[in-house]
């Protein structure tokens, strides 16, 4: 019994961080510094209604919070186990738009970490790595599905299809056809690929005008998965 409670004492109470306020205040300053590689990165990687600059701002407290709970936890065991017990029963449901705001997640969790426990070299290392990594390759996006919606008359239904075939060579998929039969009025929703609807623009001009002037079509909408949206 005696030894086991020394041992409880050393690693439990003895065992604490020994930080002095100089070294909190270089941790912090050092985030910071690496924040501001992750922030132009953000913004640099993110266009268009993609971007959010509370979510980039956001990034950069979850750096700072977290660098502060390692300034906290240290070496102790006992204040790490209760962080890890209270955070178990947190959960976040905020939306992401973008699969890589999970990495830039990921990112300032990990130079927190290096942050608070000292090690600057592996976090400013590691951090320029990544940041040149998404100077490369952050501006690829998906090849984007567009979704043609056509608002029409039922009469007008065979006219709009042999158009869609003529514009996009047959290539473009019906997904959705609703009809209401006491409006007279239907509804059509076909795939496209942005590049069949670039090559059809180059060849036919633009592919809403060419729709708009179909008798009985009464709305054309484009809408792609990045949220941007024409009509």
């Amino acid at each position: 019994m005696v030894i086991l409670k020394e041992f409880l004492y050393n690693n439990l109470i003895a065992n604490s961080g020994n930080l002095t306020i100089p070294d909190v205040i270089i941790n912090f300053l050092a985030a910071c510094v690496i924040c501001v590689l992750i922030y132009i990165s953000y913004k640099m990687s993110h266009s268009g209604p993609v971007y959010s600059g509370r979510f980039n701002v956001s990034i950069i407290m979850i750096t700072l919070v977290t660098t502060l709970v390692m300034n906290v936890i240290g070496n102790n065991i006992a204040l790490s186990l209760g962080m890890v017990g209270a955070l178990s029963i947190v959960r976040f449901r905020t939306a992401i738009k973008d699969t890589r705001d999970t990495a830039y997640l990921f990112w300032g969790v990990a130079v927190g970490i290096c942050c608070g426990v000292s090690d600057y070299l592996v976090a400013g290392i590691g951090s320029v790595i990544i940041f040149m990594f998404l100077v490369v390759f952050g501006h690829i996006h998906n090849n984007e599905r567009i979704m043609a919606i056509i608002k029409l008359d039922n009469q007008a239904m065979d006219e709009v299809e042999k158009k869609i075939n003529l514009l996009f060579g047959g290539r473009a998929v019906l997904r959705v056809q609703n009809t209401l039969v006491q409006e007279q009025s239907s509804e059509s929703i076909y795939e496209l690929s942005d590049k069949l609807l670039s090559d059809a623009e180059k060849k036919y001009g633009s592919v809403i005008k060419n729709l708009s002037n179909i008798a009985g079509v009464k709305s054309i909408s484009l809408v792609r998965q990045d949220d941007e949206i024409s009509q």
